[in-house]
């Protein structure tokens, strides 16, 4: 299928399932039908049924909650042209720093000392245990009582070559 914008509509997973469950029971001509009434084209004759399935269960669920990004796009192509580790890593590892901030609202959480730690990203700094912070190492010290890098102790950031507090 011909890669599509990313849609940013937002749905109920529940009707989702229930459309895609329904696809499972089609038979390979009414998937065909359903593929045309999807992508506006013909399916492709040489697909069997499963991947017919498979690929339009992915078309929906991507229509209603969005599709790849470009970086990930990227990194997908990459690793088929390189077939290496290493230059996947490299690709992730940079999608990784972009993917840093965090729209307000989003929460980060984070198992520490057999408690759940949940942070709210707000537009100004991180809400946690009804105080607010103007960075996740200062959030981490809270939660941590030792210095952090805060987006490292959220999962957020890989080390590089050191080990720190775990």
């Amino acid at each position: 299928m011909a890669p599509r914008r990313q849609s940013r509509r937002i749905m109920d997973a529940a009707p989702l399932e229930i459309e895609i469950a329904r696809l499972a029971d089609l038979d390979l001509k009414a998937l065909r039908l359903r593929w045309q009434a999807v992508t506006g084209r013909s399916a492709p004759v040489h697909l069997p049924k499963h991947l017919l399935f498979a690929m339009l269960a992915y078309r929906i669920q991507a229509d209603a909650f969005g599709d790849l990004d470009v970086g990930m796009v990227q990194i997908l192509k990459a690793a088929v042209v390189s077939g290496g580790s290493a230059t996947i890593t490299k690709l992730t590892d940079k999608l990784d720093q972009r993917n840093q901030e965090f729209a307000p609202g989003a929460i980060l959480t984070r198992e520490w000392d057999g408690r759940d730690h949940r942070v709210m990203v707000l537009a100004d700094g991180f809400a946690f245990e009804g105080k607010t912070y103007d960075s996740l190492s200062k959030v981490a010290f809270a939660i941590t009582g030792t210095k952090w890098n805060g987006p490292r102790f959220f999962g957020l950031r890989t080390a590089t070559g050191s080990t720190g507090p775990q």
